[in-house]
């Protein structure tokens, strides 16, 4: 939000320079992001100098130019060429000298410089309207009145304006502080905290007076809950034209465009109070009647911005007679608002309800300056003074006569808060006692009045326009604010306690995990949980039914809760993909949520995501690419590091995994991996393999949390290794063989690798060669080679019977 430092000093006399303040406001929680410089003229005019022509002559070598003696005051006369046809002698003219920069409407810029055009020389320009900024005729050179004495500043003889705008952070709950006079009302607290003594200036609406009721319109309101106050009055007489420099001059350094002294004077209103207003041509208003009420589902409705909306049944419009005029406090329509043949207005100011304000302005993803204040909360009680500050503002300078009564439906006042605060509860909130006087000069300082003060407390009233305050907490936050928290004494003693937590609780497994993930290359991604309701007809696991949709979506595609981690997570590859990150391995700790007919149900998962390639090409390495049993790989590790073993496993297929498996323990399913379909990819633009690994996050903590992590000491007598290479038939797996080896040998079997597979056409038909290690080891003693013999022999036996095998 932007803040005219000049515009401020209307409210409260500040002599203080502009970083000063803004450190003031940021300490009083009103964050200046930054603080901008505003010329009512980029550039100021710097290097334009009034100049008397002396002599005018036509260019020997161009028709349309003529060469110009004029005098800057200096007694030095310069020749300058200049094209202009309403040159002349005697005439006074903005001249900008050598080096002098002038700006254009589209911000760029160009430096005068000595120059010769047509073989004649030219030592500065003569400007016109459109080159100084100052108007829009471009037909000629701009002369100035005669009594001005050459090489007088422009400057000063158009009075630029040099202002100081504050960037002010407004964090959402601050509603008061969303206009100059808030900012004001908030800036007078501070001052006062540190002894400077000042006293907010507010604008007199005192000449306000009605001088006929021949414009009389009829209000009716259909909800007082949705429309608890409208304030409206009648100005006929007016001449809408452009505002004064002054207005324009307030609205441009607050990055505002003019329109015209109407729309500015409403404009002007809600930056100076914060009320917004809305000016209505008088004779647009059919049957001289404003209702306010809810759309008729369905209308079509075009806006000042031209676009046809469809308006929603909770959409509370402003009616005429017949036919909707306005959105209420978002966006006025194409037909009702002030043109240049608007000759009387119908001036409103209201007071909507928040809410509906709010969930309007998002359905038709509007966001206005005024729906941006109703939307948090106005102040209600300033309505009709904002109403007559405007009427008086737009008198001014667009002439008219009050032409009706004010008219103000306002059947059950907003009463301010009532709030008692505990001085006690103040000290332990705050970490330091404040005097009770200080606290109380802060209160009334901040518009909070002291109803009564006993040992113990104080009983408070808040003002309505202070929505954020409502309980003892707001209170004490706002005596911190304004106090200071840098008047906080802090000790250098540090309590901290010691507090019991189970070695499985979630975070804890959760860093290990990802710790071990990011040691093999992962990177982790946090998708959003909003996702497009479209993803769950990508999967018959998915059912639209079981959406969890959002009342109020940001967005179509961001108006569900996701049900898988699946595609948001694909969103990410993609993305990746598409700036020329192909090699990529993902994790996401995350949840998903459906809508069951049993309730809402969240559960908590970890998926994984590779593709592309696992190993860069080097001179010592070749390009590896990912696949399914590196991910398996990866998923066994996981659980191995979790203590979780034993697994069952089974092959998977689905509408979402071409081919997969899943591991579980007993009934608890786990994990389930494996390579995404085609199709899935296809929607999300990826055209190279990815394997997807989705943990049940909720079953890996219930079965890790019963495994005990056991320690071992590191062997003290060697280790034996022995190979077989076992002809068996092409349905023996190496799992079998691995079971096998278990079972003959529990004690002295340490490990067991397959580190080849040979099928050819050496081999018999229907059978594959597997080369097999197994390593011995006894910790108590060193193996004999008796031993291993009778061991290796017993493995054997046990293959030949078993699974048929044959040594090679």
């Amino acid at each position: 939000m932007k803040i005219s430092y000049n515009w401020l000093k209307q409210f409260i006399k500040l002599y203080w320079d502009a970083e000063k303040t803004g450190d003031l406001l940021t300490d009083l929680g009103l964050e200046v992001e930054g603080i901008d410089t505003f010329q009512s003229i980029k550039g100021g005019l710097q290097g334009i100098v009034v100049g008397h022509v002396l002599t005018c002559e036509k260019h020997p070598n161009a028709d349309k130019l003529n060469i110009t003696t004029i005098d800057l005051g200096n007694g030095k006369p310069l020749q300058i060429v200049c094209g202009a046809p309403n040159i002349a002698v005697g005439q006074k003219v903005p001249v900008a000298i050598i080096g002098t920069v002038l700006y254009a409407d589209d911000g760029s810029d160009f430096k005068i410089k000595k120059g010769k055009i047509r073989g004649e020389e030219s030592w500065g320009m003569v400007c016109s309207e459109v080159e100084l900024g100052l108007g829009a005729d471009a037909s000629g050179i701009m002369v100035l009145d005669d009594s001005l004495t050459p090489g007088t500043p422009c400057s000063d003889v158009f009075k630029i304006e040099n202002d100081l705008v504050f960037e002010i952070g407004l964090t959402p709950n601050r509603s008061d502080a969303m206009s100059h006079f808030g900012i004001a009302r908030d800036l007078k607290a501070g001052l006062l905290q540190q002894g400077t003594k000042v006293e907010l200036i507010t604008p007199s609406v005192s000449d306000f007076h009605i001088e006929n009721r021949t414009q009389k319109i009829e209000i009716k309101i259909a909800d007082k809950k949705i429309t608890p106050r409208y304030c409206g009055v009648t100005i006929s007489d007016i001449k809408v034209t452009d505002s004064p420099t002054w207005l324009q001059n307030r609205l441009k350094a607050i990055g505002l465009t003019p329109k015209n002294n109407i729309v500015d004077a409403t404009n002007y209103v809600l930056h100076e109070l914060g009320q917004p207003l809305h000016a209505f041509d008088l004779t647009q208003i059919k049957g001289n009647t404003i209702e306010v009420k809810n759309a008729i589902s369905g209308t079509k409705f075009t806006t000042l911005d031209g676009v046809v909306r469809e308006l929603h049944e909770d959409d509370l419009m402003i009616y005429n007679a017949s036919e909707p005029m306005c959105i209420a406090g978002v966006l006025g329509g194409e037909n009702s608002g002030v043109t240049q043949n608007t000759s009387a207005i119908f001036l409103e100011s209201a007071y909507f309800n928040p809410v509906s304000i709010r969930k309007t302005a998002k359905r038709h993803a509007l966001n206005t300056d005024a729906s941006f204040r109703f939307e948090r909360g106005i102040d209600p009680n300033t309505t009709e003074y904002a109403l007559k500050r405007a009427a008086l503002l737009i008198q001014g300078i667009a002439g008219g006569h009050i032409s009706s009564n004010i008219e103000d439906f306002y059947p059950e006042k907003i009463e301010d808060f009532q709030v008692t605060l505990s001085f006690d509860n103040a000290k332990k909130l705050i970490g330091q006692e404040i005097p009770k006087e200080t606290i109380k000069s802060i209160l009334t300082s901040l518009d909070i009045k002291v109803n009564n003060v006993t040992e113990a407390g104080l009983g408070l009233t808040v003002p309505a326009y202070r929505n954020d305050v409502t309980r003892e907490a707001d209170i004490i936050e706002e005596i911190l604010r304004v106090y200071g928290y840098n008047n906080i004494e802090y000790s250098n003693k540090l309590n901290a306690t010691m507090s019991h937590a189970p070695k499985f609780e979630d975070y804890k497994v959760q860093n290990i995990v990802a710790n071990q993930l990011i040691g093999q290359g992962f990177n982790e991604i946090m998708a959003n949980s909003l996702t497009t309701p479209k993803y769950a007809t990508l999967s018959e696991q998915l059912k639209e039914e079981h959406n969890v949709t959002l009342l109020n979506p940001l967005s179509a595609d961001l108006s569900t809760m996701r049900q898988s981690l699946l595609f948001s997570g694909l969103e990410a590859v993609a993305y990746n993909i598409n700036r020329k990150q192909s090699n990529l391995q993902f994790f996401e700790f995350g949840k998903t949520y459906h809508n069951f007919e049993s309730g809402y149900q969240e559960n908590k998962h970890l998926t994984l995501f590779v593709t592309g390639n696992r190993t860069q090409d080097s001179w010592i390495n070749t390009v590896k690419e990912t696949d399914f049993f590196y991910l398996k790989g990866i998923v066994e590790n996981i659980l191995a590091r979790l203590g979780v073993s034993k697994l069952k496993s089974a092959p998977l297929k689905t509408d979402v995994l071409s081919e997969g498996m899943t591991l579980s323990l007993g009934k608890m399913k786990l994990v389930e991996f494996g390579v995404v379909k085609r199709n899935i990819l296809k929607s999300f633009g990826i055209s190279q393999e990815v394997i997807f690994a989705d943990f049940n996050w909720g079953n890996v903590l219930e079965v890790a949390k019963f495994n005990k992590t056991k320690f071992t000491d590191i062997p003290k007598y060697p280790s034996v290794k022995r190979d077989f290479a076992l002809l068996v038939d092409q349905s023996v797996t190496f799992k079998e063989i691995y079971t096998l080896a278990q079972q003959s040998e529990r004690n002295l079997l340490a490990n067991i690798n397959l580190f080849d597979v040979y099928e050819g056409d050496k081999l018999p038909k229907g059978k594959k060669s597997y080369a097999v290690s197994f390593t011995l080891q006894d910790a108590n003693k060193t193996l004999t080679e008796k031993q291993i013999d009778k061991i290796m022999s017993k493995l054997q036996t046990t293959f030949e019977k078993q699974l048929n095998a044959e040594l090679r």
